[in-house]
C-alpha cells in the first residue's frame, strides 16, 4: 500500500471497511446497504446523500473485489497523472453522474410499467408499491470505476494493456470501446439481471464530458494526453535505466568527462537553447495537444524526459 497514491489508497480502504461493516452488522439485523445504498427517487427510503454513499457499498465480496482491483490498476496511474485533487473531483463526478443516470433509467421503467397503476397490489405475493420501489436499490463503485477506465483510455489511447477476459494485449482506446459496447448491449438485452448497466455508462458519459471540458480549458492544467504520455515516457526511461544500469553508468561517465572540458558559458548557452526548444514544444502541446507534435518533436520531448 506504500506506493499507492493517497486518494486511491484511501478510497480502497474506505470501500473495504464499509463492506466489512456491512457484513458484521447485517448479522445483527442492520442493513447498511438499505440505509446508504441509492434508492429510487420516488421511494420513501430515498435520500439525496445516497448519491454519494452508494459508491462505498457493495453487494458481495466478488462485487467489491473486481471494483477495487480495477480502482487499484487504473486509479493509481490516473491519479499520478492528474494529481490527488483533480482525481477525486473526477471520481465523485463520475460516481454521482452514474447514480443520476440510474435514477433516470429507473424513472423511465417506473413510468412505463407502474405509474398508470399507482395503488395496485404487485404480483402474486401482493407486495405494496412502496415496498417494490424501495427494493430498487443501487450499490457499488462501478460507475466511478468505469469513469476511471475511460480516463485511462483517453490519456493513454495507444498503450497496449492485457486484462481478463481478453486473450491478447489490446490498445487502451479499443479496450474502452469494447466495454462501452458490452454495457450498451447489456443495458437493452439483460434487464433484470441485477447489474446497473446504465450506471456504468453514466459514469463513462459524465467522465467523458468532464475530460472534454478540462481539455478545452487548459488553465485547469494536468488533464491532456501530454502529461499522460510524459508519465509513460518516465516509466519507460526508469525501466531502461534499471535494465541497462551498467551501460548507463558508462554513458554518464562519458558525458561527465565531456562536460568537464566544456566552459561554463558554453554549457549554460547550450542548456538555455535546449530549454527554449522544449518550452516551445510544451507551448504547442498546451495550444493544440500532444498529437499535434511532429515525430522529431515527440522524440526530443522523450529524450528530455529521460535526462
Amino acid at each position: 500500500m506504500r506506493n499507492i497514491p493517497i486518494a486511491t489508497k484511501n478510497l480502497l480502504l474506505i470501500n473495504i471497511i464499509a463492506y466489512l461493516a456491512y457484513e458484521v452488522l447485517r448479522h445483527m439485523g442492520i442493513d447498511l446497504n438499505s440505509t446508504f445504498g441509492l434508492h429510487f427517487i420516488l421511494a420513501s427510503n430515498f435520500s439525496f446523500y445516497q448519491l454519494v454513499t452508494y459508491m462505498f457499498m457493495h453487494g458481495g465480496i466478488s462485487h467489491l473485489f473486481f471494483n477495487m482491483f480495477a480502482l487499484w490498476m487504473f486509479g493509481c496511474v490516473v491519479e499520478r497523472v492528474w494529481g490527488t485533487k483533480k482525481f477525486l473531483i473526477y471520481y465523485f463526478v463520475c460516481g454521482i453522474g452514474a447514480g443520476l443516470m440510474q435514477e433516470a433509467a429507473q424513472f423511465v421503467n417506473y413510468s412505463l410499467e407502474y405509474a398508470q397503476y399507482p395503488h395496485v397490489i404487485i404480483n402474486e405475493m401482493k407486495t405494496p408499491m412502496d415496498v417494490v420501489l424501495n427494493s430498487w436499490t443501487t450499490v457499488g463503485a462501478s460507475g466511478a470505476i468505469y469513469g476511471i477506465l475511460l480516463a485511462f483510455g483517453m490519456i493513454f489511447p495507444e498503450e497496449r494493456i492485457f486484462i481478463f477476459p481478453l486473450p491478447i494485449p489490446i490498445k487502451a482506446k479499443w479496450f474502452v470501446l469494447f466495454y462501452v459496447a458490452i454495457e450498451l448491449f447489456s443495458a437493452f438485452s439483460s434487464q433484470g439481471d441485477g447489474v446497473a448497466h446504465v450506471a456504468h455508462l453514466g459514469g463513462m458519459l459524465f467522465g467523458y464530458i468532464l475530460i472534454r471540458y478540462w481539455n478545452r480549458h487548459p488553465y485547469y492544467g494536468g488533464f491532456g494526453t501530454s502529461q499522460g504520455q510524459q508519465f509513460f515516457n518516465r516509466m519507460r526511461s526508469n525501466w531502461e535505466r534499471r535494465s541497462n544500469h551498467q551501460s548507463d553508468n558508462t554513458g554518464w561517465n562519458s558525458r561527465h568527462s565531456q562536460a568537464v572540458h566544456e566552459s561554463d558559458w558554453d554549457y549554460n548557452a547550450r542548456k538555455k537553447e535546449e530549454q527554449d526548444e522544449i518550452d516551445c514544444i510544451l507551448d504547442k502541446i498546451r495550444k493544440s495537444g500532444y498529437d499535434s507534435l511532429t515525430k522529431e518533436e515527440k522524440q526530443k520531448l522523450f529524450d528530455k524526459s529521460r535526462k
